[in-house]
């Protein structure tokens, strides 16, 4: 089992490891969903903005596939399954938001707060399926959640206000 908050001696001691800790994101001592969170702007301006739809849909799927292994193996030698270090989940979320949402800055940040909110409070149904599934999925799982609240509420006032 290792200590409360892992190092960087943790995060590359193992590939699973680099992944689930979010390439280092998560070693922040204050706030890592959140820095697993802003991860994913920098990947999505560089890698996801252009494309087709359906090789972007596989790469995104391929990338929870992944993090529900690492993030399953991580769990396990960190003796927590879904320590709060871990933040691939957060990225793969918030990536498949990004992917979803107009490619506007204020569309983005309000993206952005709207699933750190989702993704910290956990509304139903949420937390049951957070408790109900364990390992690397339901570490992953979760935060899908979160994106698909995000993307509702975002769908909502796009079709109110615009």
């Amino acid at each position: 089992m290792i200590a409360a908050r892992p190092g960087a001696g943790f995060a590359f001691s193992h590939p699973a490891h680099f992944i689930a800790l979010g390439f280092g994101a998560g070693l922040v001592p204050v706030a890592p969903g959140t820095a697993g969170t802003l991860l994913a702007l920098p990947l999505w301006w560089t890698f996801g903005g252009a494309g087709d739809p359906v090789r972007l849909l596989a790469v995104l799927a391929f990338l929870f596939g992944l993090g529900v292994w690492a993030c399953g193996v991580s769990g396990r030698d960190l003796g927590v399954a879904d320590h709060g270090a871990m933040v691939w989940d957060e990225v793969v979320a918030f990536l498949l938001v990004l992917a979803l949402v107009p490619d506007d800055a204020w569309w983005q940040a309000a993206a952005f707060c709207l699933f750190r909110a989702f993704d910290i409070v956990k509304p139903a149904p949420i937390r049951q399926l957070e408790a109900r599934f364990k390992g690397g999925f339901g570490v992953m799982i979760d935060d899908i959640l979160a994106a698909g609240y995000t993307l509702l509420v975002l769908a909502v006032a796009k079709r109110i206000f615009f």
